[in-house]
């Protein structure tokens, strides 16, 4: 679909209602703006219908699964019909379990932890470290970043076909990038794991708050994602899969609600029957607000329709793009190339900025958040700008001064709550700074780039 096509259809298209988006905040340079968001990818606006659901439950709150009064009860139903929710909206197959975590990264923790003796994971270089580094007590193999679908589909074949076909494995995949937004081909790499007899697991973080998916479509075994990320920022996350390898491990958290019986043995110890639901892996009071935000978030984006979500996206994404694309200075990071699908995120550099100092001024002088650094994702942006793998860089904004060459990107993100305006004003900034410069001089502070007030 053309980016005019798109756009002659927006009024069916209408960004979806969030919070903050009448927030103002002040310039440097003077002044107030209207705050434009954007960086959905690592933390995204509450959606409004998911603050409103929220908020009519609020005074009804009430223990889950222990208590025998109204709101308890009525709080345990809750609970589990979000447990259903998300199952639909995951396209779960009829015996997988939803297990309701704190994130992304929780989730695949507990993964790692349920893995069985002996099982082989593999993972590409690309991933966030939430997929790269959960897998301590397994044998990992650690796949070289690929630079097209077909590519990646053989560099995991390759790799499999070396492994003990008789013992477990785990493939670890991405649905879509945190640092270039493309769309990774997980039916495919679900396929050939499973013609080598391993699982996989899909980190769907940016996946699926942009795009449906469906794990009994894709074919992948288990998949994990945040709210926070899905207008859900309630501090909730979901893995969601096969039963097995979770039902055969223990515990994730030892205590109540994980055990169905606990008994005193005659030699002062105790005895142990867990559950082999989910709530084996659910210790502890649940967050049944966390849960039910999810739940309200799936609902919304469901009933918005992805197909109309994800036309109205691409219509934002291909404004971002070409005016980029004006600008000779600004290199956009793409693993698969320009012509790659993506979601709403993209990673660039600016010849002659310290990409630190540029999004500060974007911030300061424009009112525009955006999120600069290595994106908890350090090989792949490695990979990305060529640098030496024992380069100096952090999450966040490494020691440099600005104008300093640093090893880090920019990286804007939007979703369905954006506005046009929005990612017209980043174009705008983008350019203006290119050209003119900063209006502000800037200093750095704590690993931070900061406006300097001290004039």
């Amino acid at each position: 679909m053309s980016v005019s096509t798109v756009a002659a259809d927006r009024s069916v298209c209408a960004p979806l209602p969030v919070l903050g988006r009448d927030v103002t905040v002040p310039l440097v340079t003077g002044g107030e703006v209207t705050y434009a968001a954007l960086d959905y990818a690592a933390s995204a606006p509450a959606l409004q219908r998911v603050w409103d659901d929220v908020a009519a439950y609020a005074p009804y709150y009430g223990s889950v699964h222990r208590g025998a009064g109204y709101l308890s009860q009525l709080s345990t139903d809750l609970f589990e019909n979000a447990r259903r929710t998300v199952a639909g909206f995951l396209g779960c197959r009829a015996d997988d379990q939803v297990v309701f975590t704190r994130s992304t990264t929780d989730s695949l923790n507990l993964l790692a932890a349920a893995l069985p003796q002996g099982c082989e994971v593999f993972v590409f270089e690309t991933e966030h470290h939430a997929s790269l580094l959960p897998w301590r007590d397994a044998r990992v193999t650690y796949l070289d970043a690929p630079r097209s679908h077909r590519e990646a589909v053989e560099t995991l074949e390759r790799a499999l076909a070396g492994r003990n076909p008789h013992g477990p494995a785990l493939v670890c995949v991405t649905g879509a990038s945190n640092v270039t937004g493309e769309l990774w081909p997980v039916r495919e790499l679900a396929a050939a794991a499973h013609a080598h007899g391993a699982r996989t697991v899909l980190d769907a973080a940016q996946l699926a708050p942009h795009h449906p998916l469906s794990v009994a479509d894709l074919d992948v075994d288990w998949v994990a994602f945040s709210g926070h990320k899905l207008y859900a920022p309630f501090g909730s996350g979901v893995l969601a899969g096969r039963a097995d390898w979770l039902r055969a491990a223990e515990p994730y958290l030892a205590g109540g609600g994980a055990s169905r019986k606990v008994a005193r043995r005659a030699d002062g110890g105790v005895d142990v029957e867990w559950h082999e639901s989910a709530a084996r892996h659910e210790a502890g009071s649940p967050n049944v607000i966390g849960a039910y935000a999810v739940a309200s978030a799936c609902k919304a984006l469901t009933e918005a329709g992805f197909d109309t979500l994800v036309a109205r996206e691409r219509y934002l994404i291909e404004k971002v793009r070409a005016g980029l694309a004006e600008v000779p200075e600004v290199r956009v990071l793409s693993l698969f190339g320009d012509d790659a699908p993506r979601v709403g995120v993209l990673s660039f550099v600016v010849d002659g900025w310290n990409s630190s100092h540029f999004a500060a001024a974007l911030s300061a002088e424009y009112g525009i958040g955006v999120r600069d650094g290595l994106f908890c994702a350090h090989p792949l942006l490695r990979t990305l700008l060529g640098s030496d793998p024992q380069t100096q860089g952090e999450c966040g904004a490494p020691e440099a001064a600005p104008g300093e060459k640093s090893l880090n990107a920019v990286r804007v993100s939007f979703g369905a709550g954006t506005p046009d305006e929005h990612v017209e004003r980043f174009v705008h900034a983008v350019k203006e700074l290119v050209t003119d410069g900063a209006k502000w001089n800037y200093r750095t502070e704590e690993g931070r780039c900061v406006p300097d007030t001290s004039a």
